[in-house]
C-alpha cells in the first residue's frame, strides 16, 4: 500500500504536499511564495502547512529557504497526483466530463477514494480503450446522447464504426497498420501514442499505476548508444524502460 494512505494526510496537507510536487517539478525547488500562488491561500496558511509537513519529515524546510522534498515526501506526493489523474481520466474519457470540471470533482475525491476502488476505475478507462465496443466513438456517444437527444439512437452506425475499428486494430496486430510501431523503434524527441501494452508483468502494472492507458502521450527523452536502455515520459513521469520492454509497448506516432 502507498504511504501516502498510511500517514492519514489531511486532504488540505496532500493539497499542499501535490503543489509542492508540480512546483518542484517545475523550478526544483519551491519558494513559499510559489505554493501561496498555487493553491491562492495566504502566505500564514502556507506557514504553518509547511511547519505540519517538516514535522512529518516529508519535506525539507527552514524559514527563507528552498522546500523540497523528501524521499517519503515524494512518494506520497506521486500517490496523490496518481489518484487525481486516474479519477480526471476516467470523468474524461468515460463521462464526457468537460476539463475543467473534470479537474474540480477528482481535486474532491483524491483524497478519500480507497485504493481497491480507484484501481476499479483505472481498469475501466483501460477497458473503454481497449474494447471495440468503447473508444472515443463510444464517448462521442454518450456526449451526445447526455448533450442532445436521450430517446433515440443509431444502432446501424454504431456496429459499423465497431466493426471498422475491429478490423483497423486486426491490422495492428498483424503489422499492416504503417501507422503502429513499437515504442523500442522510437528516437528522441518523438512522440507517441499508446496503442496497446502487450503481455504481462511489471512494466504493464508500472504503466497502469501510472494512469497510463491507451491513447496516454509518450514521449521520448534518450536512447542509450546500443539502443538499451531508453528514456522516456509518460503523463509528467521521467521512466527508463529496457529495450525489450519497450519492444512490447505499440504506439502510434503523433501526426505533427
Amino acid at each position: 500500500m502507498p504511504e501516502a494512505r498510511a500517514t492519514e494526510l489531511s486532504a488540505s496537507l496532500e493539497d499542499y504536499l501535490e503543489a509542492i510536487f508540480w512546483i518542484v517539478r517545475q523550478k526544483q525547488a519551491a519558494r513559499a511564495r510559489d505554493i501561496a500562488k498555487r493553491l491562492d491561500v495566504g502566505r500564514s496558511s502556507v506557514t504553518g502547512a509547511l511547519h505540519a509537513l517538516a514535522e512529518r519529515t516529508l519535506i525539507n524546510y527552514a524559514p527563507y529557504d528552498l522546500i523540497t522534498l523528501t524521499e517519503k515526501g515524494k512518494s506520497i506526493a506521486e500517490d496523490v497526483v496518481r489518484r487525481h489523474e486516474v479519477l480526471r481520466d476516467f470523468f474524461v474519457k468515460v463521462l464526457a466530463v468537460g476539463a475543467d470540471d473534470a479537474e474540480a470533482a477528482a481535486c474532491k475525491m483524491e483524497h478519500a477514494i480507497p485504493e481497491g476502488v480507484l484501481r476499479r476505475f483505472l481498469e475501466f478507462v483501460e477497458f473503454m480503450d481497449r474494447c471495440p465496443r468503447g473508444g472515443t466513438n463510444w464517448v462521442k456517444g454518450f456526449t451526445y446522447y447526455c448533450e442532445a437527444d436521450k430517446t433515440s439512437g443509431s444502432c446501424e452506425k454504431c456496429v459499423k464504426l465497431v466493426l471498422e475499428e475491429v478490423r483497423r486494430r486486426k491490422m495492428a496486430r498483424n503489422g499492416d497498420d504503417q501507422g503502429v510501431v513499437t515504442l523500442a523503434s522510437l528516437k528522441p524527441g518523438d512522440k507517441a501514442f499508446i496503442v496497446k501494452i502487450a503481455g504481462g508483468g511489471g512494466i504493464r502494472r508500472r504503466l497502469l499505476d501510472m494512469g497510463a492507458t491507451a491513447r496516454t502521450e509518450v514521449e521520448v527523452e534518450r536512447v542509450a548508444p546500443l539502443g538499451d536502455p531508453i528514456e522516456v515520459r509518460i503523463k509528467g513521469y521521467h521512466l527508463t524502460l529496457r529495450k525489450e520492454e519497450a519492444s512490447r509497448i505499440a504506439v502510434e506516432s503523433v501526426r505533427q
